[in-house]
């Protein structure tokens, strides 16, 4: 018999997510102290020149409320994908930032598109999502968490303010979505052998989930009891 392990933490967690923070706010930083104005280098729908901002929008803002906006959810959610999904969370980033800013270049009002708010619709939507489909109690959790603290943001993938890049959204909400099938069996839970002598096994709500972390109702959890009992019998 095996049973779940912890989540391993790592340096990663809090690492990874304050450099991103840190870069996008050098950048404006930058266009501040030195009076440029990056807006040109954003996503300009189904333009050759337009191409660019798929790489380099998520580092615009154009203003230093638009990225205190943003600073707090990308933390939280970039943190949240790195410790729980550790071996896809790269890959969910910059695959993610180059399709979900190609989709915006192909749906865009002809408009320049800039921002993190993509990138946090795609780190959103994947997390909801991918914990959903593992069916593991503990990322389910994490699931509900992310829609109790950001699913009024589900109202800004229409079109309710003109100002709001609503485009830029939706296809990070559709490529979360999108990656959350693509990526299986790839969350960050590890099994280890029993020991026999762990006090944590004999808790009788623990053994409602089998190795997997998959809940098992308590018809089915009793018939597995007598069928091990009769065999010791």
């Amino acid at each position: 018999m095996k049973e779940v392990s912890g989540f391993t933490f790592s340096n990663r967690v809090i690492v990874y997510p304050f450099l991103a923070v840190l870069c996008i706010w050098v950048v404006y930083w930058f266009e501040i102290r030195f009076g440029f104005d990056f807006t040109s280098y954003g996503i300009l729908p189904r333009t050759i020149s337009g191409l660019r901002g798929v790489v380099f929008s998520p580092f615009i803002h154009s203003s230093a409320e638009h990225l205190y906006n943003n600073t707090f959810p990308l933390l939280l959610l970039m943190g949240s994908l790195i410790y729980f999904y550790r071996d896809i969370s790269l890959k969910v980033i910059l695959y993610g930032i180059l399709l979900s800013g190609i989709f915006t270049w192909v749906i865009g009002r002809d408009a320049y598109h800039i921002g993190a708010s993509g990138l946090i619709y795609l780190l959103t939507s994947f997390i909801f999502f991918k914990g959903i489909f593992t069916g593991y109690y503990r990322l389910i959790a994490v699931s509900l968490i992310v829609v109790f603290l950001y699913g009024s943001l589900i109202w800004y993938l229409f079109p309710i303010e003109e100002s709001i890049s609503w485009e830029g959204h939706l296809a990070g909400f559709v490529t979360g979505l999108l990656f959350s099938l693509v990526f299986k069996g790839t969350h960050s839970v590890e099994t280890i052998p029993d020991s026999g002598d762990n006090e944590e096994t004999e808790d009788p709500f623990l053994k409602h989930f089998d190795e997997n972390g998959n809940f098992i109702p308590t018809s089915e959890w009793e018939c597995r009891e007598n069928e091990d009992q009769r065999e010791l019998d």
